[in-house]
């Protein structure tokens, strides 16, 4: 069993941005499944740098985009990315430095991720961009 699947309730009707949520939603489900097997802690340390890499390039990207068009809220847009940044590399350098990293832990702030951040601060842009002709 999959704990997420994608619902069109996530969409920001922009395709790639929505492809690359699909991408966090591949990652919680590939953390469920390892943690369903016990099997968390072998593969925390590679989630953790796909987070790393995936907040990186997604945040980039949609940043960039918003830019390009202007959007009104963008400063409190990337303040917002940045402390979820933030939050992830917090996690990949306490792994790192040996301290136990909860697989709860860190499901529970993608799920914040996916809830809080996708469905709240993405979807104040989804109409502005739509106006805007992107899709």
């Amino acid at each position: 069993m999959i704990p997420f699947v994608w619902l069109n309730s996530y969409s920001v009707n922009v395709k790639a941005i929505d492809d690359q949520h699909m991408g966090l939603i591949n990652i919680i489900n590939r953390l469920h499944a390892a943690m369903l097997e016990n099997k968390s802690k072998l593969i925390m340390g590679d989630i953790l740098q796909q987070l790393v890499e995936y907040s990186n390039d997604h945040f980039m990207y949609e940043e960039n985009l918003l830019e390009a068009h202007d959007y009104p809220s963008l400063i409190d847009h990337k303040r917002v990315h940045e402390e979820m940044r933030e939050k992830v590399c917090q996690l990949q350098s306490d792994y790192r430095s040996g301290k136990v990293i909860f697989s709860l832990t860190v499901m529970d702030f993608l799920k914040e991720w996916l809830a809080d951040h996708i469905l709240g601060d993405d979807h104040l842009y989804k109409d502005f961009l739509n106006s805007e002709g992107v899709y």
